[in-house]
């Protein structure tokens, strides 16, 4: 068997080199039109950053896993073809700001019907609307040439800075496909890849549409759960009470549970927020405003927070932030990953900006020019953003520290060095709650957390 995956992404690259790690047998190529991308994948330090990825990939690299640019190549030899470009959400025309964007989708049918020179099974990865099958169907029927094509759906629950360990393990694996014959035996012909290592109880086999919805609505409860305790946060600073003992109690109620009720200055990442927006105009699309508005209130309590962080540190520090330099901590969206689409980062820093602050930022893992072209836009200069080589440095001369990210070594640094080298009063804003407050008011410093 061979296999094709159109897009190295997040979503493809590690996907493809989990398949190709546990299933030798199989022949894994994955292209993609960006030279840049495919030649970091080949070399000793890849685009993306996971944990234990690049021991994954080196395993099979070269053996039955290759990157290649070569994207009719892959089509023409592959039994399989994954699709994992992007879809963003739109920016313009019917459904902007909230829609997926699915030229790129559209682009990559049109290319397989092109040059197929047999049947294909066609497995939708990317995150894609419900009904997206009907229009990758219909492209391929309309261009097929006598090639026979079956539409599954696959889409992944691959959490950033876990995505190894998730691929290895899975909690399920979700594959739609059609109610014909042809369509189920294609799907169980991708379930035979995955049952290489995931035990069959755990793939999980629905219709086309059940599995598109069950992505969109998969990530829209956990942002719900994130955007739910965010709220009560504020509660929690307005009449003294503390988060972390709020969401350990109603964590304790099994038909709740204590997974993603961390309070935090926001969520982010390529998934949450697009997602639920995607579910949003499908509402709207349907007819239902009440529903999109009630989903709608997710993301603008996500950006609610991420404003009220930005605001509390400009009241501490006496209401006024300018000229202040302000030390952020953390630019990734979250821990382990350098991926920075939708970090709470990219708000805070411009709403200090705003203020006129100066913000240095720190990241170990997300380069000097993407934070720039982040926060500022690409090409564009600021001389009042500055990053830094490490957190001492950043710290040097603040007046405040911003724990934006929740990166491990920020839970080591030594404090009371840190408290020495800035100006004083020193304050400490913990957009994450990792620290420990209590020693951090015994070294001098005037904290914060969320919640707290």
């Amino acid at each position: 068997m061979k296999i094709c995956c159109i897009g190295a992404g997040y979503v493809g690259g590690p996907t493809m080199a989990m398949i190709a790690h546990k299933a030798p047998d199989i022949e894994v190529r994955v292209v993609d039109m960006s030279a840049a991308r495919i030649a970091a994948w080949n070399s000793g330090t890849l685009p993306i950053y996971e944990p234990g990825l690049d021991a994954v990939v080196q395993k099979s690299r070269g053996r039955n896993l290759h990157f290649s640019t070569d994207v009719i190549g892959g089509i023409k030899a592959a039994d399989i073809i994954f699709v994992a470009v992007n879809t963003p959400t739109k920016t313009y025309g019917v459904g902007a700001g909230r829609a997926a964007d699915l030229r790129f989708i559209e682009s990559v049918a049109r290319t397989i019907a092109e040059h197929a020179n047999g049947p294909k099974i066609i497995v939708e990865k990317s995150t894609i609307p419900v009904k997206t099958a009907e229009t990758i169907k219909d492209i391929l029927a309309a261009n097929a040439r006598g090639h026979k094509f079956e539409v599954l759906s696959n889409p992944e629950f691959l959490a950033e800075g876990t995505a190894v360990a998730d691929l290895e393990n899975p909690d399920r694996v979700l594959i739609g496909g059609e109610e014909t014959p042809g369509g189920q035996q294609a799907l169980q012909t991708l379930v035979d890849v995955y049952a290489h290592w995931v035990p069959r109880e755990r793939i999980i086999t629905t219709n086309l549409w059940s599995s598109e919805l069950s992505k969109l609505v998969a990530n829209a409860f956990l942002a719900q759960r994130i955007s739910s305790i965010n709220s009560i946060s504020a509660l929690c600073e307005a009449t003294g009470a503390n988060v972390d003992e709020v969401a350990n109690a109603i964590g304790k109620d099994s038909r709740i549970g204590p997974k993603f009720l961390r309070a935090s200055v926001g969520f982010g990442g390529s998934c949450f927020q697009k997602d639920i927006l995607n579910l949003v105009y499908l509402c709207e699309h349907f007819g239902l405003p009440e529903v999109a508005a009630y989903w709608e209130g997710v993301v603008k309590m996500n950006d609610w927070q991420k404003r009220r962080f930005a605001a509390k540190i400009v009241r501490n520090l006496f209401n006024t932030v300018a000229d202040k330099k302000i030390a952020v901590l953390g630019f990734a969206f979250k821990k382990d990953t350098n991926d920075t689409r939708e970090s709470a980062a990219i708000a805070v820093c411009r709403d200090l900006l705003a203020e006129q602050a100066r913000v240095v930022v720190y990241d170990p893992k997300v380069p000097a020019d993407e934070i720039r072209a982040d926060v500022l836009g690409k090409g564009k200069e600021e001389p009042r953003l500055t990053v830094a080589a490490s957190a001492y440095e950043a710290a040097k001369g603040a007046h405040a520290l911003a724990i934006v990210t929740e990166w491990d070594e920020f839970k080591t640094l030594d404090y009371e060095k840190i408290h020495a080298a800035m100006e004083q009063p020193a304050f400490v804003f913990d957009g994450r709650n990792i620290l420990d407050l209590a020693k951090l008011k015994k070294i001098g410093f005037r904290v914060s957390g969320i919640g707290k």
